[in-house]
C-alpha cells in the first residue's frame, strides 16, 4: 500500500487534471459547450436512451438534461422522441448531423493530446491509458454511490453506577408476565 505523501501527492495531481480539461474545453466549437460535449459522447457509447437514464449517467438534475437536450436539439444533433412504452417520457437519438458533430469533437480531441504527449511514446501512453482505467475501476459508478468517508466510533458507553440494595425496588410479576 503506498504511503499517506503519495496519496496526498496523487490528490494533488488529480486535482491539477483540470487545467487538461480546460484546454480541452477550449477546443470545442462555440455553439457546443463541454456539457452538450458530454450528451453527445455518452448518447454516441451507449445509444438511443430515456432522457432520465441520460440524466443519471450524467448525474444532474433532470432539469439541467432537459436544457442540455433543448439545446442539442435546436443545432440539429439531437431528436428527442416519445417511448413507445411510455409517452411521458422520451427517447434521445443523435441525427446524422450529431454524429457528425461528435466526430469532429472526437479529431479535435485526439488532434490536441497527439500534439501535446506528441513526446510521449505508445507505450507510456497506454500506461497512461491503462492506469486511469483502473483508476476509474477502483472508483466504480461514482454517480450513484455516494462516497463518504466512515463516521467516527461511537464513543463507549459509559457504565451506568451500581444502585445499592437499599435503593432497590422490588417488584412483583403477575402469572401472565412471567412466561
Amino acid at each position: 500500500m503506498a504511503a499517506q505523501a503519495q496519496y496526498e501527492e496523487l490528490a494533488r495531481q488529480l486535482s491539477a487534471v483540470g487545467a487538461v480539461k480546460r484546454d480541452l474545453g477550449r477546443i470545442l466549437p462555440q455553439d457546443c459547450s463541454a456539457g452538450s460535449a458530454a450528451v453527445l459522447a455518452l448518447l454516441g457509447r451507449h445509444g438511443d436512451m430515456r432522457m432520465s437514464n441520460l440524466s443519471e449517467l450524467l448525474a444532474v438534475d433532470m432539469s439541467v438534461t432537459s436544457r442540455q437536450a433543448a439545446h442539442l436539439a435546436e443545432r440539429g444533433w439531437l431528436e428527442r422522441s416519445p417511448d413507445p412504452a411510455d409517452k411521458r417520457s422520451r427517447i434521445l437519438r443523435l441525427t446524422p448531423a450529431g454524429h457528425a458533430m461528435l466526430a469532429e469533437l472526437s479529431r479535435r480531441s485526439a488532434d490536441l493530446l497527439a500534439e501535446r504527449l506528441g513526446d510521449w511514446t505508445d507505450a507510456e501512453v497506454g500506461l497512461l491509458i491503462g492506469l486511469l482505467t483502473r483508476l476509474r475501476t477502483s472508483f466504480g459508478d461514482c454517480r450513484t454511490i455516494a462516497h463518504r468517508p466512515p463516521p467516527p466510533p461511537a464513543p463507549p458507553p459509559v457504565p451506568s453506577p451500581p444502585v445499592p440494595v437499599s435503593e432497590r425496588t422490588e417488584t412483583t410479576r403477575t402469572p401472565a408476565e412471567a412466561t
